[in-house]
């Protein structure tokens, strides 16, 4: 482990709360207005180790946590404990349980949606909010598993293949070292260029529906600059405990979420929001597009601060960029 990640784990208190009648793991740093980090698929509060410290040392309570059905948080075994309703009532939970009244939230992957979502479901409590990859979104005409079958009929589509319960499961827990160094090489920025070498376009269109997800992935030589073995180890530690039931059942929950949902959220963010992005992040590329990205989200937000792509980065943004990312991230603090 580096000289960095060795001080920064030692200042790091971890401990188990109640939220929303689960218990969660916490990662904590610093004093000062609370700031809470949620991770994405498939991760863990370490994916946020870069940015607590800053924050902390900026003047905030940094917090990750691990989602529940990751890590040492508790494992519900049912789809519906995945809901995007329980998963904002998490978050909520983190703030009570730290005796706070209000917080600020930031996300990535998954935790995008998870951060966005808290924020516009409990705005008297969520002061603002910002995310990596995944910008607030407007409400799916129709479910959204039912609108990935409409556009993916004829190609794979990893959303649409983590439905089968188990087969993702032991795809991914046969080997965890593995698959999760395919997911994190084949999607960050080197990954992707290669992908785009190889088909044109960042997506694989010769995948068919009958593929499974790690299949025809490249298998790099040496690990990116990004990520180390340390790295690695620690995320399937962190796997090894949970399995892979609880994070694919948040994929199979998204048809709840819009039947709970679709009503209740607004079609802006109100609070003060950044959005920071890779240029090569993969989610860039699920829909064509020749508007740019300012273009293509603002009008899903009333006050958006900052809107950045990092040129080159993937889609492990924060690891990626971490020193970018956390000069956006203070700046946004700063500005409110």
């Amino acid at each position: 482990m580096s000289a960095f990640l060795e001080v920064t784990m030692k200042d790091i208190d971890f401990e188990i709360i109640e939220t929303n009648g689960i218990n969660t793991r916490i990662a904590s740093m610093g004093e000062g207005p609370l700031v809470i980090f949620c991770h994405g698929w498939p991760e863990s509060w370490y994916s946020y180790r870069y940015q607590i410290p800053s924050v902390a040392e900026a003047g905030y309570r940094a917090v990750a946590y691990d989602v529940r059905g990751y890590g040492e948080s508790d494992k519900p075994l049912e789809i519906t404990d995945y809901t995007m309703k329980l998963l904002t009532a998490d978050v909520i939970g983190i703030v009570k349980a730290l005796g706070y009244d209000q917080a600020i939230t930031i996300g990535h992957d998954w935790g995008g949606p998870i951060a966005l979502n808290t924020a516009a479901l409990f705005p008297e409590i969520i002061t603002a909010t910002g995310t990596l990859s995944v910008p607030y979104m407007p409400k799916s005409p129709i479910p959204i598993l039912d609108l990935w079958k409409e556009i993916y009929k004829d190609r794979f589509f990893y959303q649409l293949y983590f439905q089968q319960e188990g087969v993702a499961e032991e795809e991914f827990e046969n080997d965890l070292e593995r698959a999760l160094l395919l997911t994190y090489t084949n999607s960050d920025g080197r990954g992707m260029k290669k992908a785009i070498e190889k088909s044109g376009s960042g997506l694989n269109p010769h995948k068919g529906t009958d593929a499974t997800f790690l299949e025809g992935m490249e298998e790099f030589d040496e690990l990116p600059g990004w990520l180390t073995q340390e790295d690695i180890d620690y995320f399937v530690s962190q796997f090894e405990i949970s399995g892979l039931r609880g994070p694919l059942n948040r994929y199979r929950a998204q048809n709840i979420d819009w039947e709970e949902l679709s009503s209740s959220l607004p079609d802006q963010i109100e609070q003060p929001a950044f959005f920071i992005t890779g240029s090569l992040d993969p989610v860039n590329f699920f829909v064509s597009s020749q508007q740019s990205l300012t273009e293509r989200i603002k009008s899903n937000y009333k006050n958006l601060l900052i809107v950045e792509e990092l040129q080159g980065i993937g889609h492990w943004t924060q690891q990626e960029a971490p020193e970018k990312v956390n000069s956006f991230i203070l700046s946004f603090l700063a500005d409110l």
